[in-house]
């Protein structure tokens, strides 16, 4: 199990790693799909467009994590 109730610091953490992991999946996902899509070929493009998508979505599940870490350890103190 990911969270307990009683450790919101580990929810914390694990929200912070994602959401610098989307950031890191959008950054990549930019460059691969924008700077050198020219260098680069099809089926990585296509992967780079996929993270594009998917590293936002990583930064918003990281976030929501967060808002509800802070809201266990309010209510836990």
């Amino acid at each position: 199990m990911l969270y307990h109730p009683s450790a919101p610091q580990h929810l914390m953490s694990a929200a912070n790693a994602l959401m610098i992991a989307g950031v890191l999946l959008l950054l990549a996902g930019i460059s691969g799909a924008y700077l050198f899509d020219q260098h680069l070929a099809l089926g990585s493009v296509v992967a780079a467009h996929a993270l594009v998508i998917l590293g936002p979505s990583a930064l918003k599940i990281g976030y929501v994590m967060r808002l509800l870490a802070e809201r266990n350890d309010k209510l836990a103190a």
